[in-house]
């Protein structure tokens, strides 16, 4: 099974992104054949960008992503702007996606309340060119958040419009979610999800914080006047650090609220703060050797980018043909 999934260059992971997806990656690698992930800078650049910022978080994620466990010997990693049939696919898919559809997608409107200059056309198309980004690999599962049903659904319909017209060319992929941990929450804010960009500083818990920051996050973590480690009806806080804590222990919900049916919430978020350090604790440590080699990193995604192209031109060269593209057979 093809598995794909693209990660944006924002640098600053987050405990939402560790668990929500990086955490997948390294579990994919031993299932996908192959397991292609892909650092989206061609999506970063759908908002307000500085390009030298831009290429550091690069390089800042990709040491990330191999400090977590990927290995790019089991893996294909690579840079979206490196493999330009992305761009060429998503031009030819725009041809069978709707516009209606465009204009209904969650995020676009998310994002475009919160530019406050340009709402640019390519924030807009940014599905598209996520459905080219798996669609070029016949990539049968795409491991996201819950923030991204909607559009690989699009992805679909996509899919199958362009297979109704032109044959049987595109994969329909589904989504993988994971059952727990799916929405990690903004520590100050429990209804909002974690975010690089959208969050609170205090409520957001990155993989490279030292372990006295994330004591220091946690322990100010906004939970409610009430008492007892449950999850319920205005307990969304505590409900938060239980799925926190859940993910980490591989237990379920219910064995956590369990363990500290007597615990007062002071030692309960403590217990948190300590679980979430340990845990990320060996990503910190590896990332402060990986990162300094900029050429080491350039040198596994240019080899990823060489693999993945090799895969992208044969679906893009199928979909030109038969969308009457180029010179004929004849």
């Amino acid at each position: 099974m093809r598995i794909f999934s693209g990660i944006q260059p924002t640098g600053r992971k987050h405990l939402g992104n560790y668990i929500g997806a990086i955490r997948q990656y390294v579990e994919g690698q031993d299932r996908g054949d192959p397991a292609i992930y892909c650092i989206v800078d061609l999506h970063a650049i759908s908002v307000a960008w500085d390009p030298a910022e831009l290429r550091s978080n690069l390089y800042d994620t990709t040491a990330i992503l191999l400090a977590s466990g990927l290995d790019p010997d089991r893996c294909v990693l690579f840079r979206q702007s490196d493999v330009r049939e992305h761009t060429e696919l998503c031009w030819l898919l725009s041809s069978v996606t709707s516009h209606g559809d465009l204009n209904r997608m969650h995020q676009f409107k998310d994002k475009s309340s919160k530019q406050r200059e340009l709402v640019s056309a390519a924030l807009f198309f940014y599905p598209v060119l996520q459905a080219a980004d798996v669609l070029a690999y016949r990539a049968e599962e795409v491991p996201v958040g819950e923030d991204q049903r909607q559009h690989v659904e699009l992805m679909r319909e996509i899919a199958r419009r362009f297979n109704e017209r032109f044959g049987e060319i595109l994969v329909e992929p589904d989504h993988r979610i994971p059952e727990i941990g799916a929405r990690i929450m903004d520590l100050q804010d429990p209804t909002s999800k974690m975010s690089t960009t959208g969050g609170s500083e205090q409520g957001t818990v990155y993989v490279l914080d030292e372990p006295a920051a994330i004591e220091k996050k946690f322990r100010s973590a906004v939970t409610d006047s009430g008492q007892g480690i449950v999850r319920g009806e205005g307990k969304e806080g505590i409900a938060n650090l239980i799925e926190i804590l859940s993910v980490i222990r591989g237990l379920e919900p219910s064995a956590i609220e369990e363990e500290f049916a007597s615990a007062g919430y002071g030692d309960f978020k403590s217990a948190v703060a300590e679980a979430t350090s340990e845990f990320l604790a060996p990503v910190r440590e590896r990332y402060s050797e990986i990162r300094p080699d900029e050429k080491a990193l350039d040198e596994v995604l240019s080899a990823g980018a060489e693999r993945a192209a090799e895969m992208a031109s044969v679906v893009l060269d199928e979909a030109r043909s038969a969308m009457g593209l180029g010179p004929g057979s004849g």
